[in-house]
């Protein structure tokens, strides 16, 4: 199958998918009258000879680079590039790399309009199911994203940023990307078992989003196209490692849709507590708990995830009786970290993950109601 081009605007936001289309970045700036651009990025991108290309489409623009974007993104780093962008003025920032550089983008763009520190701009939760967003409504700078993984971050309003041992989380519908860039080109030199384990948080991404109490047709119908194109990247022997990645990277993007209009429920709660504690990757963190957040869940939810199940089995030539057990498979079979302990987390770490957990707007939208942190530790348990 030939890699698809697509060029679509959709809520505002002109997103490309295609080889080398990160080169349309000197015009898509253009477009957005921008000339004084941040540039977000890692050190990994940073050192990168496709940064290097990339640059000398932007000569005689002025620029500010960073790139040390921290892991979980910081807010004493974000507070930081804050202080000393000020006398700068950028009029646009530039997000290059994963889901730690998107939402460090999205939390710039909201600091330098709304002022104060981050902390003022949180949303709140309060249990079992209030969420209170605050309104936000001061211009912010618009986002250019370069996804390098299948995090989905460059689409969606939300972001967390690392505070100590928790992630702030945050919503704001003017911080979703003004322009999307999704270039294969970018990704070829990702080791292949980390874009895997970000595809594993896409695959999390539409099966929260097929049983959120948020859900609709529209979301379920994108993510079960996602789930497709996830499925043909993680199961199918017979394609590319170039075939995978852009596979991977397109159902990440669409994957951030379905995030976007039904959100995350109780396997992205646990994650982020895990991820904000020990700082360790998102995607692997998500790998190790999926299957056994699903199979919390799927007693009240099976109906929901049927069609999915439907797509998992069918692609991957596979006749598991659930989505939990699907991704259990492939996890085995692709060798991807199955357990707590492979990220260094003991049996001592789990009660204060639990009880964190509970604090979570996740437990806002999931289907099976989480009243005590003994539940989220019986997962954490099984998944140790």
């Amino acid at each position: 199958m030939i890699i698809p081009s697509i060029d679509y605007h959709l809520f505002g936001t002109h997103v490309k998918f295609g080889p080398g289309c990160a080169q349309d970045l000197r015009g898509e700036l253009a477009a957005l009258g921008s000339i004084r651009p941040v540039v977000l990025m890692q050190q990994r991108m940073a050192d990168s000879p496709k940064w290097a290309t990339l640059r000398q489409t932007l000569e005689e623009m002025q620029l500010r680079v960073f790139t040390q974007v921290p892991n979980h993104s910081s807010v004493t780093w974000v507070e930081q590039v804050a202080c000393e962008i000020a006398g700068f003025q950028p009029d646009s920032i530039v997000a290059l790399g994963g889901g730690s550089v998107s939402d460090s983008a999205k939390a710039l763009s909201m600091l330098l309009a709304e002022g104060g520190v981050l902390a003022d701009h949180v949303t709140r939760f309060t249990p079992p199911s209030s969420v209170e967003i605050p309104v936000r409504t001061q211009a912010k700078l618009p986002i250019i994203a370069l996804p390098t993984t299948a995090s989905g971050a460059e689409l969606t309003p939300s972001f967390g940023v690392r505070q100590d041992d928790h992630k702030l989380l945050f919503w704001s519908r003017q911080v979703a990307s003004r322009t999307v860039l999704i270039d294969p080109d970018l990704s070829s030199d990702i080791p292949l078992a980390l874009m895997r384990y970000t595809a594993m948080n896409g695959l999390a991404h539409c099966f929260e989003g097929m049983y959120s109490r948020n859900r609709s047709l529209i979301s379920d119908a994108i993510a079960l196209q996602s789930i497709e194109l996830f499925a043909q990247a993680l199961t199918d022997e017979a394609l590319s490692q170039q075939a995978q990645r852009w596979r991977m990277l397109l159902g990440g993007h669409l994957s951030g849709i379905v995030l976007s209009m039904a959100r995350t429920c109780l396997h992205h709660a646990i994650c982020h507590v895990i991820g904000a504690r020990h700082n360790v990757g998102h995607g692997q963190i998500n790998t190790i708990i999926l299957p056994h957040a699903l199979r919390f869940n799927e007693s009240v939810a099976g109906a929901s995830l049927a069609p999915a199940l439907a797509v998992l089995n069918r692609i991957a030539g596979t006749s598991h009786s659930t989505v939990s057990g699907w991704i259990s498979h492939v996890i085995e079979q692709l060798d991807l970290s199955a357990s707590l302990a492979c990220i260094g987390i003991t049996a001592v770490d789990l009660p204060p993950i639990a009880a964190q957990t509970m604090t979570e707007r996740g437990l806002a939208v999931n289907p099976r109601p989480v009243t005590q942190a003994d539940e989220v530790l019986s997962i954490l348990r099984q998944a140790a």
